[in-house]
């Protein structure tokens, strides 16, 4: 997956999080949504599956999750 597709994917990506994580957390991903995808990969980055990117979606919101507490 290269680095376009990411950027179109990166609102499903959370909203896919924001469907199966306990209320409490919703600031996380409002804050997560307000994030500029562009701003996370250039142009060359790519990934070697959907489901990598995924996985990157994921780390970075329990990363704000834990940063949070």
């Amino acid at each position: 997956m290269d680095a376009l597709e990411f950027i179109n994917k990166y609102g499903s990506y959370i909203d896919e999080i924001a469907l199966v994580i306990k209320p409490e957390y919703q600031t996380v991903i409002n804050k997560m949504k307000e994030i500029d995808p562009h701003n996370l990969v250039v142009p060359e980055s790519w990934f070697v599956s959907e489901r990598a990117a995924r996985g990157f979606v994921w780390s970075m919101f329990l990363r704000r999750v834990k940063l949070s507490k």
